[in-house]
């Protein structure tokens, strides 16, 4: 179980830090930044060649990779990043987040070309909450939904994510309603109630305050699709990613239930989970929601990070011109990694403290 988490875990963490690097790396190339080391792996260094004054170095730490720019907060050199105009240094910071974002894409494009079992068997209602949207809207236990909003969903897992798809707002259900058609608009709440469960817990009632089932229990059928449809599948995937987080930091904030938070422990764990339950194949899909996750974080305008960084260069900009000197911008950056640090050692507390009592992130 070990290494089951832990590979597969540190394969993904170390490409997705070295597509992050590489963002930073290529385009600061590109607008005349001296890069002077790109690391893979973090130091001590164990080999290092230079080449047009860049040092390209493999190191013993392998969590990943840097890249190392001349004068990142001092402009006394022209060919620092400090010293270059403001959109230049803008296109180099962001970079980093523009690789996480634009991977998604291809991961979720060669994971729709694989061939994979996919529930079917439509859905029917298995329970109807009381004071619920949906009992209001009429809806009742019994009923197969056929599509929401016209999209048709084949499992209980597309149901799920086309109410959260349109949190706030109203939404048409299809059902086989005591055996006619029937359109039955369904609000889909922010801040659902919580109920108890059939083994005595207390959970968060979901938007529409329904609990969904399979109609035919274990019917799955094999798909897989050519790079000319796989692509537009992924186009549409990451999008509906990019929402339904939009949803959720929303929903926290008007009291829907709080955030799932994990380290990097939290986060081996849960790749675990997914090779035992799920196999190696939906690697490529948690890759590519970790990857929009990093570069969420990472745009973020919080001290230490890229968003951070970037929201100096905009206050450059807002200022006509007059930069924060640069030793009060470099002690913010080291009081933000110290911040971040400390978080990050709260957090890994409470992942080793859930993985020894045996919990599950998620249950």
């Amino acid at each position: 179980m070990f290494l089951q988490a832990i590979l597969p875990f540190l394969g993904i963490l170390i490409g997705l830090i070295v597509a992050h690097e590489l963002g930073h790396f290529v385009v600061a190339k590109l607008t005349g930044v001296r890069v002077l080391e790109a690391g893979l792996g973090y130091p001590p260094r164990i080999w290092g060649r230079e080449f047009r004054g860049t040092i390209y170095s493999i190191n013993a730490i392998p969590l990943g990779g840097f890249v190392r720019m001349l004068g990142e907060e001092d402009p006394s050199d022209r060919d620092s990043l400090a010293a270059k105009p403001a959109w230049a240094r803008l296109l180099v910071l962001g970079a980093g987040s523009g690789m996480n974002f634009a991977l998604p894409f291809i991961l979720f494009t060669i994971s729709f070309m694989i061939p994979r079992d996919v529930p079917v068997g439509l859905t029917q209602i298995a329970q109807v909450m009381e004071n619920s949207p949906a009992q209001e809207a009429g809806l009742q236990q019994g009923d197969i939904i056929f599509t929401i909003d016209g999209h048709e969903v084949r499992n209980t897992q597309e149901v799920g994510t086309q109410i959260r798809l349109n949190l706030g707002e109203t939404v048409t259900m299809l059902v086989k309603h005591e055996g006619e058609f029937k359109e039955i608009p369904v609000y889909a709440r922010w801040d659902p109630p919580t109920y108890t469960d059939d083994e005595g817990k207390k959970t968060r009632q979901g938007p529409t305050g329904i609990i969904v089932a399979a109609l035919y229990p274990g019917m799955t059928e094999s798909e897989s699709f050519p790079l000319w449809e796989a692509f537009p599948k992924s186009v549409d995937t990451t999008l509906q990613v990019l929402a339904l987080a939009r949803n959720d930091i929303i929903s926290w904030f008007k009291g829907g239930g709080r955030p799932q938070v994990a380290g990097p422990v939290g986060m081996a764990q849960v790749t675990g989970e997914v090779v035992e339950e799920e196999g190696y194949r939906p690697l490529l899909d948690f890759a590519a929601l970790l990857s929009i996750n990093l570069a969420i974080i990472n745009i973020l305008p919080l001290p230490m990070l890229d968003g951070g960084r970037i929201v100096f260069v905009l206050l450059e900009v807002a200022r006509r011109g007059k930069r924060i000197a640069p030793q009060k911008e470099a002690l913010v950056h080291f009081i933000g990694l110290t911040l971040i640090i400390a978080l990050a050692i709260i957090i890994t507390y409470f992942d080793v403290l859930r993985v020894l009592r045996g919990e599950s992130l998620f249950r």
